[in-house]
């Protein structure tokens, strides 16, 4: 059984999720030895969402509610946070509408930005990461390749991602207001992922030529390379920083890497540089690099820092400095941009035949125990009656009559399983089998499934009320 528990910005506060997403490589095996129930759990982790999708096989009768709780209880202990909390934020999805939800995130449906370019790969990679923690199942495995072939398909049949739409360029129309030429624009960039070269792309789109990077675990010098631009080192981001008209921040680092002391620290030795200094010493040193302003020159005015991390990467005291803007997630996810009905009607339609078609698949292995039991039923008795003919003498023809009739009674019965199975009545055609003719699943999966949805169902009402 599928489950799926999720916060992202439309229903958890932007601290949380932060928490959440700082601690989510411990998640998935924390959450898989919580419980003996949860075969599976793969984690999608972004700057605006955090779900867990969980593989449970709960016993003939056992409801999965202790399970789903017990995970929770391991999300709150990674990411130190009250169990009850999260009960209250995360939504649940589970059966079905687990292939629909994951197909629609996986296409940038529920992005902060519709259709943005990031996520598809962010869900490739988590269940990568599944992979290699040994906590994926082939049920998840499915389900995450499936939903990475239905956001390829709907980026190209629809359009929905061919305008290079994301967080970071989101930022930077944010930004405009406050540039009034990208192309005498400098821009330190912080981080050196795949966030960064996005960060990278779209400045270059805008015009902007004058860019530095840093990167606090000393990739610099690679990433400067690969890109045509220049390196930081650690002993100069501080003039760097405070020399940049805009300072644009993504890495994975668990601390801030720019907070109201370095911008401090960097002005101090801006004006030292100021006065003068001789040659050989550090106001000297960073002069010779580009990196502060020559004497006689001032700090910018006015700078804009873009924190597009998470956890985040600035400290909120940067505007205490003078003259510093900041824009970070939770103010970007503010701005998001309506939906384009068009494209995004397209794209969902898309994703729901394609969420009907995983569950039918689904619907039809619920029925498949079943229905093995009734073909073994068939041929056992199929195998006496050819065993007796053969010793009567048969010349074959009997047991050809046999195999032809049998197959003939199993035809209408597979063709209902799948009928009723599709429309969710794998209930009636197993207790027919039963009641018909004694046939019993030695494992009854449609059993389970429709009293844990029930049990599910009733649990999150309760919560709701």
């Amino acid at each position: 059984m599928l489950i799926c528990l999720t916060a992202s910005h439309k229903n958890a506060g932007f601290d949380m999720l932060e928490r959440l997403s700082a601690t989510a490589d411990a998640a998935g095996p924390r959450i898989r030895s919580g419980h003996s129930a949860v075969q599976g759990a793969v984690i999608v982790a972004t700057c605006n969402r955090f779900e867990a999708y969980l593989d449970l096989d709960a016993a003939e009768g056992e409801s999965p509610v202790p399970a789903v709780h017990e995970a929770i209880r391991s999300v709150g202990a990674v990411a130190g946070l009250e169990p009850a909390q999260l009960r209250t934020t995360f939504g649940f999805v589970h059966g079905n509408a687990v292939a629909g939800h994951l197909f629609s995130v996986a296409s940038g449906l529920e992005s902060v930005v519709v259709g943005e370019g990031e996520i598809a790969g962010q869900v490739r990679r988590s269940l990568e990461r599944a992979r290699s923690e040994g906590t994926t199942t082939p049920d998840l495995e499915r389900l995450f390749q499936r939903a990475s072939q239905i956001s390829r398909r709907v980026k190209n049949e629809t359009g929905i991602g061919n305008e290079g739409r994301s967080v970071v360029r989101l930022a930077l129309e944010l930004a405009e207001s406050r540039i009034t030429d990208w192309g005498q624009t400098r821009v330190l960039l912080v981080g050196t992922g795949r966030f960064a070269g996005a960060s990278l792309a779209a400045l270059r789109d805008r015009g902007v030529t004058d860019v530095r990077v840093f990167s606090p675990s000393g990739r610099a010098a690679k990433f400067a390379a690969n890109h045509g631009i220049e390196a930081v080192a650690l002993r100069d981001v501080a003039a760097a920083a405070v020399s940049a008209d805009v300072i644009v921040t993504c890495t994975t680092a668990e601390h801030h890497v720019v907070d109201r002391a370095l911008l401090e620290a960097g002005r101090a030795g801006l004006e030292a540089s100021a006065a003068g200094g001789a040659a050989g010493s550090p106001a000297f040193a960073a002069r010779s690099l580009g990196l502060v302003a020559e004497p006689g020159e001032a700090a910018v005015e006015r700078q804009l820092v873009i924190d597009l991390g998470l956890p985040r990467n600035v400290a909120p005291d940067v505007v205490e400095v003078a003259g510093v803007e900041l824009l970070d997630l939770e103010t970007i996810r503010i701005h998001a941009p309506l939906e384009e009905f068009g494209a995004t009607d397209a794209a969902r339609a898309i994703v729901g035949g394609a969420a009907r078609a995983f569950g039918e698949a689904r619907d039809e292995q619920d029925v498949a125990p079943a229905a093995v039991a009734l073909r073994r039923h068939v041929f056992d008795l199929l195998d006496g009656e050819i065993e007796r003919a053969r010793s009567r003498g048969d010349d074959g023809r009997t047991e050809e009559a046999l195999r032809h009739m049998a197959g003939v009674l199993l035809h209408t019965p597979m063709v209902r399983s799948r009928e009723l199975a599709r429309a969710g009545e794998q209930r009636a055609w197993i207790d027919g089998l039963a009641a018909v003719f004694g046939v019993v699943a030695e494992t009854d999966a449609a059993e389970r499934v429709s009293g844990a949805r029930d049990t599910l169902r009733g649990d999150a009402r309760e919560r709701r009320a």
